[in-house]
């Protein structure tokens, strides 16, 4: 690998460059090391402690082949005729093959009768024995360091990517044949549990070099927490509460045995809701215990005993980190529209493992694993396809809001003169996307009001960023990002006219069996939408292909914008 170092900026060169430090980020640096290729991972924290999966353990959609069928069959069920089942397959059988590799590299699953159980994992434990790994095989690790932005070789093809290295207070660049966007959706700095580094800079990055995004309707997943402590979004413990008002009256919340999941969020609409876990049994106690521990943390720090106690709860918004919506990928191996960008994890859209509907947990760690793998693998093909010379390519930096040029000083924004403050861009975009009444009971006219404050927000991204530091750098660069995710969110919800999982529209209430379709999304100034219909022929038999096209819908987002519907 080249490398060139200068006090103000480091300069590196590798076949492919993988943007992230999660799940999907090490699984597809070490398929891409596995076919020969020099890699280079770069992760806004530490990869292994940084992230959502490194922050609690997390079921896996990994079950033996004996039940596969009954498995896509319930997966397919509930992405209401919008998922894939050919994918949900794979997805499956890719994950089902992997797991043994996590224990031959170190991590310890559980035995029962001497085999292992291989259903779930301890995050610190899992992601630390996947950084190990990393390094055994020669993965260069730049932790501390954000990418902010791609780098365009004059064919539109990807050649790398630039950003800022915290430690060392400077700029980074890494030219590469390929690069994998693995660094996660947005919870929109809703301070869900290791959600915090999940801010859409991927999706940004990706529309900027000419990608497209898809289902970004689905992207207004909320998870259940204590009040108190609101950041542990662990649900599974709150299966086994009983729900009652401010003046403890039952409030009921179960449908067949089963908790409804529309009823919180309908509940605290209302008023203030408490939960008590006094329908767990001793044994289903052992048991959430262990496998969802991180969750009693807060009580026991409270000195609160929550089988006998009442706690307020809450709902905190995890955006597309357990939700659908993200990077549009577009053949097998998770490439994007632009040649030489892959895609994976949480940054891909999911709509063919879970429709419109939440792959939290189980499946979206079985979606990262899997992935993760074909994208590194087809990052690395690519790579290899350009050959020797492929780092010396005329390249140019993609970014645009919230940047300035290679050093700090020079602007690309459109106003030299005035700055904007991050934290207040920040505050306004979760003012639009945190209300339940906003982003979960969604409408035409709330829509319109929310993309009209959002493009006003957009408008002041575009003015100049204050970067006299490489946090400032991040934070500019990060309250594009989230402005850029909350309009693609939005714009997207306005255009499907029906509710569908958990996309609820609350004047087009009933699921519309004809809009078998994704929507995908895009652009900057001028946002657009398209609906790729899908056809059950192309999508058993073509994998490079899984819908028709339709024509492009496009329009402002502006006060207008009711006018041109």
């Amino acid at each position: 690998m080249l490398t060139v170092h200068s006090e103000n900026e480091l300069q590196l060169a590798a076949d492919v460059l993988v943007i992230g430090g999660g799940p999907a980020a090490a699984w597809a640096a070490w398929a891409a090391a596995s076919q020969g290729a020099k890699v280079i991972i770069v992760d806004k924290g530490f990869l292994g402690t940084s992230g959502a999966a490194a922050a609690s353990g997390n079921g896996i959609m990994a079950p033996s082949p004996e039940n596969w069928d009954k498995v896509v069959s319930e997966r397919y069920r509930i992405g209401k005729n919008l998922a894939s089942s050919r994918w949900i397959e794979r997805v499956i059988e890719k994950t089902w093959l992997s797991l043994p590799l996590v224990e031959n590299w170190g991590y310890r699953f559980p035995k029962e009768n001497g085999e292992s159980v291989r259903q779930s994992y301890y995050g610190p434990e899992y992601m630390r024995v996947l950084r190990k790994n990393l390094l055994r095989v020669g993965v260069q690790i730049l932790d501390q360091s954000p990418a902010l932005e791609l780098l365009l070789a004059e064919d539109g093809s990807v050649a790398g990517a630039r950003g800022v290295q915290r430690q060392h207070h400077r700029n980074y660049t890494v030219r590469a044949g390929a690069v994998v966007l693995a660094n996660g959706g947005c919870a929109f700095l809703s301070k869900a549990l290791g959600c915090n580094t999940n801010t859409g800079d991927g999706l940004l990055m990706a529309v900027e070099a000419g990608g497209e995004l898809s289902s970004m309707e689905a992207s207004n997943h909320y998870a259940i927490s204590t009040a108190f402590n609101a950041t542990v979004t662990r649900g599974v413990p709150f299966g086994w509460a009983s729900y009652t008002d401010e003046a403890g009256n039952d409030l009921g919340g179960y449908i067949n045995g089963r908790r409804d999941p529309s009823f919180l969020p309908n509940a605290l609409l209302k008023g203030s809701v408490y939960a008590r876990l006094d329908r767990a049994t001793p044994e289903v106690k052992a048991v959430i215990e262990k496998s969802h521990f991180i969750a009693f943390l807060p009580y026991t720090k409270a000195g609160i005993d929550p089988y006998t106690e009442r706690v307020p709860v809450t709902l905190i918004l995890e955006g597309t980190v357990r939700g659908t919506g993200g990077i549009r990928i577009v053949n097998d191996n998770c490439a994007t529209k632009v040649p030489g960008l892959y895609a994976a994890g949480d940054a891909a859209s999911r709509e063919f493992l879970a429709g419109l509907a939440s792959g939290g947990g189980g499946p979206n760690a079985a979606w990262a694993i899997s992935t993760g793998q074909w994208a590194g693998v087809g990052a690395a093909d690519f790579a290899k396809s350009l050959g020797a010379h492929a780092n010396e390519r005329v390249a140019r930096p993609a970014g645009q809001a919230g940047l300035r040029s290679a050093t700090l000083g020079e602007t690309r924004s459109h106003s030299p003169t005035s700055e904007f403050d991050s934290e207040a861009i920040v505050r306004g975009v979760q003012a639009q996307m945190f209300p339940l009444e906003k982003n979960y009971l969604r409408s035409e006219q709330g829509l319109l009001d929310s993309l009209a404050k959002l493009e006003t927000l957009w408008q002041q991204v575009q003015k100049r960023p204050k970067q006299d530091s490489v946090r400032d750098v991040e934070f500019s660069r990060r309250a594009a990002a989230l402005t850029a995710v909350a309009r693609w969110a939005y714009f997207s919800a306005l255009y499907r006219k029906e509710t569908r999982s958990e996309h609820i529209r609350v004047d087009y209430p009933e699921t519309d069996p004809n809009q078998r379709y994704y929507q995908a999304t895009g652009g900057l100034d001028k946002l657009w939408v398209r609906r790729d219909w899908i056809t059950d022929a192309m999508s058993d038999d073509k994998p490079q292909s899984v819908y028709a096209t339709r024509p492009v819908i496009t329009t402002q987002t502006t006060p207008s914008i009711s006018t041109k519907l």
